[in-house]
């Protein structure tokens, strides 16, 4: 039996040091309500997304659409770079990317991110086999998902991501038949 799942990077948020309550920015409501007219053509049955303020605002309209409530999951909550504020992001992202098990002073290397990330979907595979799923989530640890299933999804597909972005993946018995990009152009 097949499932899509459909991962939603987040819109534009407005930055503040608090990563939990950071909210979409003007622009970042505006493109979700797009994000949300493209989901609707996909027949969601689920929506499902990191405890982000900003995930979970990008994906509640497709939600209220459909009259069900987000189910929060800790598992697509965004890689965590470290526990104290990067000087150089560019630099710290490539070398968590080039090596896989380096990480930051209390961040999580890319092996420990994926790992969350795909026992998450995998739990999501087994609960909701046979639906279609929207899951609002992050740049980072989307990739990182996707990569452990195909990895020609790696640093270079995750610097050209957009804001928001959605990918559309087409799985049979947890395996991925096929992965495309939601287009929000008209």
């Amino acid at each position: 039996m097949r499932t899509t799942i459909i991962f939603v990077r987040h819109a534009h948020s407005t930055y503040s040091p608090d990563e939990l309550g950071r909210p979409l920015s003007s622009k970042g409501f505006t493109d979700a309500a797009t994000m949300s007219e493209v989901l609707k053509k996909e027949s969601i049955d689920i929506v499902i997304s990191s405890p982000y303020k900003r995930a979970v605002q990008t994906v509640e309209a497709i939600a209220e659409f459909i009259d069900q409530k987000v189910i929060i999951d800790n598992g697509f909550m965004e890689r965590k770079l470290s526990d104290q504020p990067v000087g150089d992001f560019e630099f710290a992202i490539r070398e968590v990317w080039k090596n896989p098990t380096f990480s930051l002073i209390g961040g999580e290397s890319n092996e420990i991110a994926q790992l969350r990330g795909i026992e998450a979907t995998l739990k999501v595979l087994d609960l909701y086999e046979g639906k279609n799923i929207a899951i609002g989530t992050h740049g980072n640890i989307m990739v990182l998902i996707m990569n452990y299933f195909e990895d020609r999804f790696d640093f270079s597909f995750w610097k050209n991501l957009q804001m928001p972005d959605a990918y559309k993946l087409i799985f049979e018995n947890k395996q991925v038949l096929e992965v495309m990009r939601l287009s929000m152009e008209k």
